[in-house]
Parts: C-alpha cells; structure tokens; sequence
C-alpha cells in the first residue's frame, strides 16, 4: 500500500513520516507541493514543520499549495489523511476539519513526551486502539492551541469527532483538552503530537505512534 508524505518548503517531519510508514510495512510516496498530483497513493500524510516559514498564519499559504487542492478533493471522496502538528494547522485552515490552532497560552515552544487519551477508535489512522486507551507519544509545537466555538466543540463531542484527548494538564491550552480530531466520516485526522516520532525502540518514548500507520495500511488491506 503506497502512503504519501507531502513536502512543503520548511517541512521537517516529512523524512520521519516517510521512514514511519516503511516501518509499519507501506511504501512512503514523496509528494511535492508544487505537483498537483497525488500520484496513485492509498493514503497522504501531512507532516509537522513550518510550511512556508508559517507566515501569515500556521498552515495559511500551505493549503494553497497545488497539492493541497488534489488532497482537499480526494479527502472529500474518502481518501485517509493524517495531518500532524503543522499538517493538522493545514487541515482546519482547509476546512477539512473545525476550528483553528493558535499560539500555545504560555506562548512557548514545547517540547516532550505526552500521553493521549483515545477518544475514537474507529477513524482510518486509530483502528489499532481501543477507546480509553492511553497512549505516549513525542509533543512538540508553539502554535499547539486548538480552539473552536462553543458550538462547534459540543458538536465534535457530541458526534464523536473528539480523536485524542490530553491526559494530565492541558499543555498548550487547548479548549477541552483537545488534542486531536477527525472528520464525520473518520477518514480524516488531524492532531498536534508526532506519531512518527514512536515507531521504533531506541528513538522515541515507544511503538506507540506505529499503531497509527498500521492501522491505515490494515484498512486499505481489507478494503
């Protein structure tokens, strides 16, 4: 199953997204931002960074990018995207997903390891988990704050659409406690930890992160 990892200028996390997916067993697909062109992948990763040196706004001039406009349109025929850190700023500022991400409310970068709280299992990128389970993965943002309106949280609640949940104190400030979430049809995911950065023992705080890849390569298997 051949996965995409898309590369914007000031991209960061693309080579680990791209080393992630060959460890869960997929082959990893470059995808240029310039290239309106999804070249034939199953799935597309939007990786962390800073895409276009976040000017503007996180992910503004990003989802403006020619290959932002193939993936807008095959994530809304179902397509499986994960958007990470930088990716999922991409995704809302798409409106693939709600809400925004703004500057986290101590206004410094973080960075460490972060358990997650999995609110949603039954998306494309989580089937692995079980509801409840609690999981570690690498945090690492300045721009981590997710916040929407009052209405639209108790939507993401009340229908599921809540991925990933902060456990312990709330690190960036996001409303709820919101650390990831998926779109209605649970083909899309946006969160601001790094998955990929706990694939492999030795370099991270697990194998936890793995569990996202398998769980979509598992999908489009059984497709």
């Amino acid at each position: 199953m051949r996965i995409g990892v898309v590369t914007f200028p000031g991209s960061l996390d693309d080579s680990d997204a791209r080393r992630a997916v060959r460890i869960a067993g997929g082959e990893a697909v470059e995808l240029w931002h310039g290239h309106a062109d999804l070249r034939g992948v199953d799935a597309v990763v939007i990786p962390g960074g800073f895409s276009y040196g976040d000017y503007l706004r996180a992910g503004a001039i990003a989802r403006f990018a020619p290959v932002m406009s193939e993936i807008i349109t095959a994530a809304k025929g179902g397509l499986p995207v994960l958007g990470i850190c930088n990716g999922f700023q991409i995704l809302t500022e798409s409106h693939l997903l709600p809400g925004s991400m703004i500057q986290n409310d101590h206004r410094r970068f973080l960075c460490r390891d972060q358990v997650l709280r999995v609110e949603n299992a039954s998306t494309a990128w989580t089937t692995g988990f079980e509801d409840g389970q609690e999981i570690t993965v690498v945090l690492k943002n300045q721009d981590g704050q997710f916040v929407a309106d009052e209405a639209t949280l108790d939507r993401l609640e009340g229908e599921g659409q809540v991925a990933f949940r902060y456990v312990g104190d709330n690190p960036n400030g996001s409303s709820r406690g919101i650390a990831g979430i998926t779109n209605e049809r649970g083909n899309v995911v946006g969160l601001m930890p790094h998955p990929e950065h706990a694939v492999e023992e030795g370099y991270g705080p697990g194998l936890d992160g793995r569990t996202f890849f398998t769980s979509v390569l598992e999908q489009m298997a059984s497709a």
